[in-house]
């Protein structure tokens, strides 16, 4: 039986990371992947592919342009699932090679397989052709990432009732599609399928969407989806869903119906643990699969750590691949800190959000004084080259010492131009930075400079 310093189960972000990490330190270290290739849910069905979907509409479909050339330009007059696969498969393909190569040169190794704990020191892999390899190891790092909750009331058929996963295998392109739940994953293709031209409705039980963002900029996002000719459905449960013959019918707790050629299910993601016999090394996981953790992502046994979208909330790549070294780096002793508090949240929407820091409404909850400082990016030079219509950029300051407090976006570059306002926030920073620095002309960044000139002219009256 071969034995290794760290075994890690998933090769999605936490999991790649974890494992390099590991390696760096001098550990012998591997990698178990369920898939047929590496790179998880992030690469194959998740994070690459939803964006490089959003970035292939977005330019066949001339949206982009369309500020300049008016609302009927396209670069490709018929969009095809045909042109969104190509698209797709290049950058899947890329990624994955970069992956492999990263993992190859750190010398990872690699086996492909289902992992289940034999007991809290060993591991049992299954392979496709029925083989079974066993592995002992000092630590494991559980990266096994989320899934799609499928409910028993949700006829799915993978064909006009799908999830975010099955989405991507769906023979053709609707006419009407109607999108359930309005998360980040639902709004992101929700908005995708609105750009392509489709007759989108939107479902959701709750009156607010993304309630965790700032609400001014939620309501400027659902304004630009209205504008877009999105039906929207808010606050509002589901009584049933059924298909009729190519039609998916809804019928709404309010007696409506809604008809559609698609359905796509994204209420809920479930932790990734079903095969991993979790009690076999002492370990439990709660009703939505999620593993719960310590600061330094260990679980509640101490040898074994868990990171990224299994552990839950915020289930961002970007943060997941942080969780893994450092699940690494103080499994083996070594100087690694903590995650920070302070992180972006971008959602790849159409028009994108992104967020890092406080948000009004739990600045007004807290009683913080504070002032607002808001920036059209049309205002901006950038912005009318762009031919940019929309987009709002809003800086929260407090009024006692000036510091940054939180930032919040919508529109055109949002996921970019938010990590300015997230160094300053880190660093302690003040309205000052932005008043008193000059910024690249003409760049959508100048709308730090005309929010925070808004601010300062509050602080002063």
């Amino acid at each position: 039986m071969p034995h290794y310093d760290m075994v890690v189960i998933g090769s999605g972000p936490a999991g790649q990371r974890g494992a390099i990490q590991a390696a760096k330190l001098g550990k012998r270290v591997l990698l178990v992947e369920r898939a047929a290739q590496v790179g998880g849910v992030s690469a194959h069905t998740g994070t690459l592919p939803s964006k490089t979907l959003r970035e292939a509409i977005l330019y066949l479909t001339g949206q982009q342009q369309r500020g300049i050339y008016g609302p009927d330009y396209c670069v490709k007059t018929d969009v095809t699932l045909a042109d969104l696969r190509e698209r797709l498969a290049i950058t899947i393909d890329h990624e994955v090679a970069i992956t492999h190569d990263q993992l190859a040169r750190n010398h990872v190794a690699i086996v492909h397989g289902t992992a289940s704990f034999v007991d809290a020191h060993h591991i049992a892999v299954a392979h496709g052709d029925g083989t079974v390899s066993d592995h002992s190891t000092d630590y494991v790092l559980i990266a096994t990432g989320t899934r799609p909750r499928r409910p028993g009331t949700v006829p799915f058929d993978d064909d006009c009732i799908v999830d975010s996963d099955s989405l991507l295998r769906i023979p053709a392109l609707p006419r009407r599609a109607v999108v359930v739940g309005a998360g980040v994953i639902g709004l992101e293709y929700a908005t995708m399928c609105r750009a392509l031209g489709l007759d989108v409705t939107l479902i959701h039980g709750k009156p607010r969407v993304l309630e965790f963002i700032d609400y001014e900029i939620i309501d400027e996002f659902i304004h630009q989806l209205q504008a877009s000719g999105m039906h929207l459905r808010l606050g509002v449960n589901i009584a049933e869903i059924a298909r009729r013959g190519r039609n998916v019918d809804v019928i709404l707790a309010n007696g409506e119906h809604i008809s559609g050629d698609l359905l796509l299910f994204t209420a809920g993601r479930s932790g990734c643990v079903d095969d991993l016999q979790l009690a076999n090394a002492g370990l439990t996981a709660n009703a939505r699969g999620l593993i719960a953790v310590n600061a330094h992502f260990q679980t509640s046994v101490p040898h074994i750590y868990a990171a990224g979208d299994v552990i839950g909330f915020p289930s961002l790549a970007a943060v997941s691949f942080e969780q893994g070294r450092i699940a690494a780096l103080h499994a083996f002793g070594a100087r690694c800190g903590e995650t920070s508090p302070v992180f972006p949240y971008g959602i790849y929407t159409v028009p994108e959000i992104s967020t890092v820091g406080r948000n009004e409404q739990d600045l007004q909850r807290e009683a913080i004084d504070h002032v607002t400082g808001r920036a059209r990016l049309r205002e901006t030079a950038r912005g009318q080259i762009l031919g940019l219509q929309e987009g709002l950029l809003k800086l929260l300051v407090a009024r006692s010492d000036r510091r940054l407090l939180g930032v919040h976006i919508v529109g055109e570059g949002a996921t970019e131009l938010v990590h300015i306002g997230q160094a300053v926030l880190e660093l302690g920073g003040t309205l000052e930075y932005f008043i008193e620095r000059a910024f690249n002309y003409p760049t959508l960044a100048e709308a730090y400079k005309i929010a925070a000139l808004d601010a300062w002219n509050q602080l002063r009256a």
